[in-house]
């Protein structure tokens, strides 16, 4: 629960003017969180932060898939399996962490580049 409290009190000044902004034109900010943040303690902090948790609870996509309906990954989720597809991440052959900074940003640009095609 720490580690929820200490995440959304440093988000950057951008994203908490983006939350600024849609709280003043009456829509809610979201927040997608995955099972292991599904806690009374959790919901309590982030609704304290102005955002509306949407929290897949255990054993929802399984329920899904059987009532024939197709299975979604997170948008996170499918974005680290597109990141551990460059070996020069995974393995992490970069010493320099600027090195390894700038890998990482070619790979999303790579991602977001092969996406938009």
């Amino acid at each position: 629960m720490k580690l929820t409290e200490s995440t959304l009190t440093s988000l950057p000044p951008a994203a908490e003017a983006a939350r600024d902004v849609h709280r003043a034109a009456g829509a809610a900010q979201h927040l997608c969180l995955d099972a292991g943040y599904d806690y009374d303690q959790v919901r309590e902090i982030v609704a304290a932060h102005g955002y509306t948790a949407h929290i897949r609870p255990r054993g929802e996509e399984v329920q899904a898939k059987k009532a024939g309906q197709k299975a979604r990954r997170w948008v996170v989720e499918r974005t680290h399996s597109w990141l551990n597809r460059f070996r020069h991440l995974l393995i992490r052959w970069a010493k320099k962490p600027e090195n390894y900074l700038a890998m990482l940003h070619f790979a999303c640009a790579r991602i977001t580049w092969y996406n938009c095609l």
